[in-house]
């Protein structure tokens, strides 16, 4: 029964995690789009003018070179979410340090520069379905992209709310374009404004919202951004710019189309690789409808396989991730799972001389099981009340604080059989009713509270401590 409790476990972790890691993920970084593109892949329907405007409104009214490095971020999302909770966990980061550690990491180059704009890469994070409609649009269609953003600027201009100033210069550069750039090369700001307001008419953002957006139609801006360091990566803010004419972002003087696996809705990138020794295999996605990005890797050669992977959904907050291997004597994993402060780990390892296997719960939950080559097989358990379950070779026993009482299987001892329970009985059956759902304080490590990918993955054991999958 425990043995069954454990395996109602495994199987929940791997099917979620089988459905999830089936979508690739993180792209290999971008691919310009072929000579004569447009940079559209042909996915769905495109967007009207009106809806393109109503897209772009909150960033429109950005210098050139961080419009171009936003809607080359929107095209990787994933890695926006994931920047974004690494820049929560390395506050004590600023200036070359900053740069430095953004320099290791794996981001694309539009993620990396969008990390010297804290505020902006938080907005990108926490509204993560218009990041990714930015995105799919501007690989889809981006000059109509690029036509919409010096439309806004064109009214905005009119109404009177795009001037130059010690922050911005604006300029005319002809009747269709617009240019907006920092006064000082050397510092950036970054507006603040109400994009229903700021372009003279009513101009609505679905799936946009900020809780810094100011109340009048007016620009308004915070401290200046020194970029310092920053500035001479290959990543930095002066190797980005907008070809309004060509209608593309441009990164080192060529066109930019961002996420190459861009496949509208559902997107990411998987690897393969084989030779005489053996095979290995990667893969990762991201699904803008539903929040949830997965990961994950495997590997065989003569000796054995091992796969791992995870997944995790920021809107909902649940979380998996596992590990199992095999070799010729026999096969061994974890996995955990975690939703909503609740976390539970699994642990098993099957030889030729039986299985065996372990759940804890973050709650006060936990099981251990075991059963034997011959046949023989034995489990105890604690629920979070306290009530201690056990079995062996068919016979059960709990134990609520008054002794131990046997519930099931062949009587040894009549005077401590409980027939009040019952051999038939529900309660009679170990893990039933509430009991099947303790969750308890777990011997394994940590719990999967914490925010963002990074800190779940680091709780996880099994999949983070042996490799999750990134490559």
């Amino acid at each position: 029964m425990i043995r069954a409790f454990i395996k109602r476990v495994l199987s929940a972790v791997l099917a979620f995690l089988l459905v999830f890691t089936a979508l690739p993920l993180e792209a290999v970084g971008q691919q310009p789009a072929p000579a004569g593109s447009t940079g559209s892949s042909g996915q769905g329907a495109p967007l009207s003018a009106n809806e393109l405007q109503e897209l772009v409104a909150p960033i429109a009214l950005y210098p050139d070179a961080l419009v171009a490095q936003i809607l080359g971020a929107a095209t990787f999302p994933d890695q926006v979410a994931a920047a974004s909770g690494w820049l929560q966990q390395n506050k004590s980061l600023t200036g070359t340090a900053l740069a430095q550690a953004v320099d290791k990491q794996t981001w694309d180059p539009s993620v990396k520069a969008l990390t010297q704009f804290p505020s902006v890469l938080d907005n990108l994070a926490k509204n993560l379905t218009w990041t990714s409609s930015l995105g799919e649009a501007y690989q889809t269609q981006a000059a109509d992209v690029m036509s919409a953003v010096q439309v806004l600027r064109g009214k905005a201009q009119a109404a009177g709310n795009l001037k130059s100033g010690s922050q911005i210069t604006v300029v005319q550069q002809s009747p269709q374009v617009i240019v907006i750039q920092p006064t000082n090369p050397q510092v950036i700001y970054v507006p603040t404004y109400n994009p229903t307001v700021v372009y003279g008419v009513p101009v609505a953002t679905p799936g946009y919202s900020t809780a810094a957006v100011v109340t009048t139609a007016v620009l308004a801006f915070g401290v200046g951004i020194a970029l310092g360091a920053a500035m001479s990566n290959s990543w930095g803010y002066s190797y980005w710019n907008c070809n309004w004419h060509g209608g593309t972002v441009v990164y080192h003087s060529t066109g930019y189309y961002g996420n190459s696996a861009w496949h509208g809705g559902v997107y990411g990138s998987s690897v393969s690789a084989y030779g005489p020794n053996g095979s290995a295999h990667a893969s990762a996605g991201y699904n803008p409808s539903t929040g949830t990005y997965a990961r994950g890797a495997s590997a065989s050669n003569a000796y054995g396989s091992q796969a791992v992977g995870q997944a995790y959904n920021p809107n909902t907050g649940a979380y998996a991730a596992t590990h199992q291997a095999s070799n010729a004597y026999g096969s061994y994993g974890s996995s955990v799972v975690s939703k909503n402060g609740n976390t539970a780990y699994t642990q098993h390892q099957t030889t030729a001389n039986g299985s065996v296997a372990t759940a804890q719960t973050t709650a006060g939950g936990s099981a251990v099981a075991a059963s034997g080559k011959y046949g023989n097989s034995g489990g105890a358990a604690q629920a979070a009340n306290g009530n201690k379950y056990a079995t062996a070779n068919g016979n059960v026993y709990k134990n609520t604080g008054s002794g131990w009482s046997q519930t099931q299987g062949t009587p040894h001892n009549t005077s401590s059989y409980s027939s009040a329970s019952g051999a038939n009985s529900a309660a009679a059956r170990g893990y039933g009713g509430g009991e099947a759902k303790t969750s308890g304080t777990s011997a394994l490590g940590g719990g999967g509270g914490g925010g963002g990918w990074q800190s779940r993955q680091a709780s996880a054991r099994g999949a983070a401590s042996r490799g999750n999958g990134r490559r």
